[in-house]
């Protein structure tokens, strides 16, 4: 994992009208809080953590905190908010991190290789999990968890159970979740329902004869 170090400082002012004028500067607001120390307010380069975000670790990335008078921590991004518009970050969450404490995060599913089902029969692979939820120490988080789909046939799958990870990862995932899986064509699907579908309203006409017969049968009685 790339390390990365940020610079910060306190902030003096507060509101929207200050966080306006901040932003308009170059600047964004940030909170730092956990390990039940005292949250501080904070004033840092938006640039900065866009690059820890687009790193290979993205926001799972732990990295040093330098705030301006007040020392230097461990932390990784909570939370943020971008502009919808202009795709800029507004402001961040900062989570003090112990780096000698167990963390639950989130880390993201890559699938590698083609699918045996999609190269020679046509399907289609589906990612159905993309990320998967494990337990471990701050310097053992990894980029990703990468599945390797190559021998997945149509109507195969690989579930959280099946999944190869490092023995300093605990995975928190429910273990019978499906992963990835390869679907027929959405063709070959419609032509399945079509022919269920067929197959139901050939299998009621006979009722509806019987019926219309039971029906001129009494009608013939009661002559």
């Amino acid at each position: 994992m790339k390390s990365f170090h940020i610079a910060s400082e306190l902030r003096s002012s507060y509101g929207k009208n200050a966080a306006r004028r901040l932003r308009s500067s170059g600047k964004i607001p940030a909170i730092l809080y956990g390990q039940k120390e005292e949250s501080l307010s904070l004033t840092l380069d938006p640039r900065n953590l866009q690059t820890i975000l687009h790193s290979a670790s993205g926001h799972n990335t732990i990295f040093s905190l330098e705030v301006k008078d007040q020392g230097t921590t461990s932390v990784m991004m909570k939370d943020w908010q971008f502009d919808p518009i202009k795709e800029t970050l507004l402001h961040a969450d900062l989570l003090r991190i112990a780096m000698d404490k167990m963390l639950q995060i989130d880390v993201p599913i890559v699938s590698v290789g083609l699918a045996r089902g999609v190269k020679d029969q046509g399907g289609i692979l589906e990612l159905v999990l993309r990320q998967l939820e494990i337990q471990c120490l701050p310097t053992d988080i990894p980029d990703h968890i990468s599945i390797d789909v190559s021998d997945l046939d149509i109507g195969s799958n690989i579930r959280v159970s099946d999944l190869l990870v490092d023995s300093k990862l605990k995975v928190l995932s429910d273990s019978d979740l499906v992963v990835a899986h390869v679907i027929a064509p959405k063709e070959e699907q419609e032509e399945e329902v079509a022919l269920v579908e067929g197959t139901e309203e050939k299998s009621a006409e006979p009722e509806v004869i019987k019926k219309g017969k039971s029906e001129l049968e009494e009608g013939a009685g009661a002559t």
